[in-house]
């Protein structure tokens, strides 16, 4: 099964630049934080603006998180960026500004889950893990246990079951990781897979069964207009734009429900994205951007 993946995606593999040889840790690290629940149109131009302004995680941990929020744009989940922030602090104070190989030292870094140790530990240093995201669990879930699709989150079962899988060889089973991905996000797709290109259409188990749906309702996609999210989208852009404190009428100008407003800013500060300047809670500015005390004359 690897073999044959690989035999796939070294003729099919799309040209993305994190994949390019020589690409730094540093690098894939901020390509796999910003590909989470993000098209990979998106992120392109994003993560090489981002790597132009901070190539090196001392770059960034020497900027405030606050312009790391604002770099991070309208990518989404903006906190994302002020954990990137957090690591590449932590990796200059624990590893002298360098991204270690070392699976539990990668675990141990800021914001950094089971799926980036792993893929970093890979696809940075071609180390033998089991990489297992959606798409990876898709493929295995189909070609070898003959179901139409895993089961809603990662579990280690997922994990143990894609290691037997991987070549004994740690830089095949770099590739062969990296192959599983792509298979599943280009072929082995949710929805209307294209199984007549598949390298593995002669010997997927769930195409054997007779290759039946998903019983049961689909998952929808979260809708996005009117919600908090929107809401808080929407005054998180004024503070980007802004230098200096927002004063909270600029900030309700944004959405005329109070109650929604008033809810998705106490958010924002629950979730450490921003912060109010005053005591009376009048002005706010993005997390670690606030102005310096006045010098008492």
């Amino acid at each position: 099964m690897a073999d044959a993946c690989i035999e796939w995606y070294d003729r099919n593999a799309r040209d993305l630049p994190w994949r390019v040889p020589g690409t730094s840790a540093w690098a894939v690290l901020v390509s796999e934080v910003m590909l989470q629940q993000t098209p990979v149109v998106r992120v392109e131009p994003a993560w090489r603006s981002w790597l132009t302004r901070w190539p090196t995680p001392a770059a960034l941990a020497a900027d405030t998180p606050a312009e790391a929020i604002r770099m991070w744009g309208r990518l989404g989940y903006p906190r994302r960026a002020m954990r990137l922030h957090a690591c590449a602090v932590a990796l200059v104070e624990r590893h002298g500004g360098e991204v270690p190989d070392d699976l539990d030292a990668l675990l141990a870094l800021p914001g950094i889950g089971t799926y980036t140790a792993r893929a970093v530990a890979t696809f940075a240093y071609g180390r033998r893990h089991p990489v297992v995201d959606t798409n990876v669990r898709r493929v295995v879930a189909r070609a070898v246990n003959g179901l139409p699709d895993a089961g809603p989150t990662t579990t280690a079962a997922d994990l143990v079951e894609t290691a037997a899988l991987l070549p004994a060889d740690d830089a095949r089973a770099a590739r062969a990781s990296i192959a599983f991905m792509e298979l599943g996000a280009l072929l082995c797709v949710a929805r209307s897979p294209r199984c007549a290109d598949c390298p593995l259409v002669a010997r997927c188990a769930w195409r054997a069964a007779g290759a039946v749906p998903a019983q049961g309702p689909s998952r929808r996609p979260q809708g996005y207009a009117g919600t908090d999210r929107q809401v808080r989208g929407l005054m998180m852009a004024v503070l980007r734009e802004a230098h200096g404190p927002v004063p909270r009428p600029r900030l309700d100008a944004v959405w005329p429900d109070e109650v929604q407003r008033a809810r998705a800013l106490a958010a924002l500060v629950t979730d450490g994205l921003v912060e109010p300047v005053t005591d009376d809670a009048t002005h706010f500015v993005l997390a670690g951007d606030r102005p310096p005390p006045a010098t008492p004359v």
